[in-house]
């Protein structure tokens, strides 16, 4: 009899992945009801998990998972995945719930996936000091949910009166962009280092490159939602500034990630749960050149934003059916 598969943090990428392509697909043409279809799959998926991770999960199991290097990163998904969801219910699950009940689960979603997001920020890094691990992709997942938290929470702060409580949210929602962009300006050259040093290492590792298109594009959408909520002067030509300076680098990183997954699967590259790192990534990036497309008027912003979003569904498509294969095997 085969043996189960541990039941990690890992498994709610697969709500960020999924989740993503619904909130990608809002801001495309004539895609609403299949994308609304994608959230409410989403949105049950989500609610398995966390059943499922309420029943099986002890303190016990947490600090074991806490105490593995690797395992210890992805319990970033988690909130991602919260958070996720409830800004899919705002865009898209208000057309059958109405926007009274989407902001109110949006809102419990986001206050939840923002506390849990805060402490993997502090607590997972706290736990690598002094580790002596090498540096990978998934050290970005415990501190890109604050970035997350920005962008969901510009979208909230838009349904705010406007006054005090709009602009205290929108400084809260900059202070969390600081958060993840910083830690992930330190992040960043020690996975540089490491593959210059050591090489892509374990195959199972190399999608986890993608992983860094997450802050990137995350901060692209974050910036552009929050230029979006006139509160504070600048904040239009800000988004597109470091949007547009951000969204080059972001392509660079395209490219070097896909040349290094490339190389790898010629040798060979067995599935694992990292694959669902081709598909949030990537849709972050979707996300943010959508939100650059909405404040420069340009055909390039929206011609690419149309061919990632196409590339984002054909991998979402690949890693679920693998990923079901496999749970089902």
């Amino acid at each position: 009899m085969r043996r189960a598969a541990p039941f990690g943090p890992n498994l709610f990428a697969s709500v960020m992945g999924t989740g993503i392509v619904a909130t990608a697909g809002a801001a495309m043409p004539g895609l609403r009801t299949p994308v609304t279809v994608v959230w409410a799959l989403d949105a049950a998926l989500l609610a398995f998990l966390v059943v499922a991770a309420l029943r099986r999960w002890t303190w016990a199991t947490v600090r074991d998972q806490l105490a593995d290097p690797v395992m210890a990163q992805f319990w970033g998904a988690p909130p991602m995945a919260l958070m996720t969801v409830g800004t899919g219910t705002l865009l898209l699950g208000s057309d059958w719930i109405g926007l009274t009940a989407a902001l109110a689960i949006d809102w419990t979603l986001w206050t939840l996936g923002t506390a849990l997001g805060l402490m993997t920020s502090v607590l997972v890094p706290l736990r690598m000091i002094g580790s002596g691990e090498r540096a990978f992709g998934g050290w970005l997942m415990p501190v890109v949910p604050p970035m997350v938290s920005a962008a969901s929470g510009a979208l909230l702060a838009q349904h705010l009166p406007e006054g005090q409580f709009r602009q205290a949210m929108v400084l809260g929602c900059y202070a969390l962009f600081g958060v993840s962009l910083f830690a992930t300006l330190m992040i960043v050259p020690q996975i540089w280092q490491r593959l210059v040093q050591h090489g892509l290492g374990a195959a199972s590792t190399v999608p986890t490159l993608w992983i860094v298109l997450g802050p990137l594009g995350q901060s692209i959408t974050a910036a552009n939602l929050l230029a979006g909520v006139h509160v504070l002067p600048g904040q239009t030509a800000f988004g597109v500034l470091y949007g547009t300076t951000t969204w080059g680098f972001a392509l660079l990183w395209v490219a070097i990630a896909a040349t290094a997954t490339v190389r790898t699967a010629r040798r060979g590259l067995p599935f694992a749960l990292t694959w669902w790192s081709f598909v949030f990534p990537l849709g972050t990036l979707v996300t943010g050149t959508s939100a650059l497309a909405k404040h420069v008027p340009s055909p390039m912003f929206t011609c690419v934003s149309i061919v990632l979003y196409g590339t984002l569904v054909l991998a979402w498509i690949t890693v679920a059916v693998r990923t079901l294969a496999q749970r089902s095997a």
